[in-house]
């Protein structure tokens, strides 16, 4: 098994039960730290297989401390040409070792190895794509007034800090660090202490690809001692964190004391508009798929679906089909649906799906988790509907296999639902009439609109991004770079 290898665990500082610990990565060096370690459990089993350093302040201090030595020494040298070559080499590190990276992935998450390996794949795309952008962002020239040259230059932030959640890790160390890395930024990141091995994993790749010592750093620990001392640390100059709208806006007013500009994402309620015209079977299967995936543990899940009343019955019997089908198990099983993080979370959702059968909603459809998994962290896909406007499931993000079902009568009723909630990050639009699908895109409150499609893969070239409770600023596409950098305008008089 991958743990026993020594290059794959260089912050290894003894082992516990046998299992592997995790220290920091700061200045490119692993650090451990002098209190307990935190447990490492696997969600399909609830069992611990390794052991993280917990970090706080001093910690934090000495990882900005090295990303401002790395932008004041040989990382700020680095030309622009010579940061994508390095990240392209860290790319090709990343696809060499995909398996293992996925069994990581897989067994600290809970997900299907084969999405462990599509979360693996797009990491290196992230490090590809901004890779070969690092050398392509370009000032400009304002003419003025005769006598003098005007430009604008495009300049990194400086020492970026990244607070980054537990349902994608992989995909958000490369969706986060690689931006701020390409326009020559040098990143702290602390990942979600819940699932953040594979940050490691990474971090040690990086140093294997030759970054220079501080463009990256990892301190791991929990969020109100490492997260809380990075977001008011005076040392950094910009802000990235995942996660929910209260712990954003806690975030931004620790950010605010020294006025360091923050992007937030921070989850979603999005509905999926099915009109009477669409392609009911390719919807029912994308609705089914978008609140399944990762256990509808994503940001972006397809958590509402708003069906035209006219086919309501027939659609809710295809997406009972499709729910009956999805399969349930562990990572090496690689079926549908997993885990989710951890007892807390389960525990959340359950109750949801409890409260919803005290406020008396049909149940569409609900999958039985097999005997077997008792241990795990599992819970049942579910599809309640009709669901009224204030209730729960329709107002509040689950971040779990729970779908709740809307009914509308025409176009406009189906605009006030799809906006009724304080989120929108993303939704999806599903008929044939191109006018409507125009329509409807301009209409809905949301950072991404997909027609007839949902989510389209990930797509690393889109920018995302929410609105309302959902969050501020984009990341994704080349928008990310703009976020993680500055201006300045260089007046020259030659007269």
């Amino acid at each position: 098994m991958h743990c026993n290898n020594p290059k794959l665990y260089p912050s290894a500082t003894g082992q516990q039960a046998g299992q592997p610990r995790y220290g920091h990565l700061i200045g490119n060096r692993w650090v451990d730290s002098a209190g307990a370690p935190l447990p490492v459990l696997a969600p399909a089993t609830g069992e611990s297989f390794a052991w993280l350093a917990s970090g706080g302040s001093a910690e934090i201090d000495a990882a900005v401390g090295a990303a401002r030595a790395a932008l004041d020494g040989e990382w700020g040298l680095v030309t622009a040409t010579e940061r994508g070559r390095l990240m392209q080499k860290f790319a090709l590190l990343v696809l060499a070792s995909e398996e293992r990276l996925a069994w990581v992935e897989a067994h600290d998450t809970g997900k299907p190895i084969s999405q462990a390996r599509a979360d693996i794949r797009a990491v290196a795309r992230y490090f590809e794509f901004y890779g070969g952008a690092a050398d392509k962002i370009h000032g400009e020239v304002i003419p003025y007034l005769n006598g003098y040259n005007v430009s604008v230059v495009r300049e990194p932030l400086g020492v970026t800090a990244h607070i980054t959640p537990w349902n994608y890790p992989a995909q958000m160390f490369g969706r986060t660090v690689a931006p701020a890395l390409a326009m020559g930024n040098a990143a702290v990141l602390k990942p979600a202490e819940e699932a953040c091995l594979i940050c490691m994993e990474l971090g040690a790749l990086a140093v294997e690809a030759g970054f220079p010592a501080g463009a990256l750093n990892i301190v791991t620990g929990l969020g109100e001692q490492a997260g809380a001392a990075l977001t008011r640390h005076p040392g950094i100059n910009f802000v990235s964190f995942t996660g929910s709208p209260e712990v954003g806006r806690l975030v931004q007013e620790s950010a605010a004391i020294h006025h360091v500009p923050v992007v937030l994402e921070l989850g979603g309620k999005s509905p999926q508009v099915v009109f009477a015209d669409a392609d009911l079977e390719a919807a029912a299967s994308m609705v089914c798929k978008a609140i399944t995936q990762n256990a509808g543990q994503t940001c972006s899940a397809g958590s509402r679906v708003l069906v035209e009343r006219s086919v309501f019955d027939t659609f809710m019997t295809l997406l009972a089909a499709r729910f009956a089908a999805v399969r349930i198990g562990t990572p090496d099983e690689d079926v549908d649906l997993g885990p989710l993080i951890n007892r807390t979370q389960q525990e959340k959702v359950l109750t949801f799906i409890k409260n919803a059968g005290h406020d008396g909603l049909p149940l569409v459809a609900q999958s039985a988790v097999p005997a077997a998994l008792k241990n795990g962290f599992f819970v049942p896909p579910s599809v309640f509907g009709p669901v009224p406007a204030n209730n729960a499931l329709v107002c509040q993000e689950v971040f779990g296999p729970v779908l709740a079902v809307q009914v509308f009568d025409d176009e406009d009723e189906a605009v006030t639902l799809a906006n009724g909630t304080e989120f929108g990050l993303v939704a999806g639009v599903w008929t044939r009439d191109g006018a409507r699908q125009q329509r409807m895109a301009r209409r809905i409150v949301s950072g991404q609109v997909f027609i007839n499609c949902y989510g389209a893969g990930g797509g690393v070239e889109l920018p995302f991004g929410g609105t309302k409770r959902s969050g501020h600023g984009r990341e994704k596409g080349l928008m990310a770079l703009d976020e993680v950098s500055t201006t300045k305008t260089v007046v020259n008089c030659y007269l």
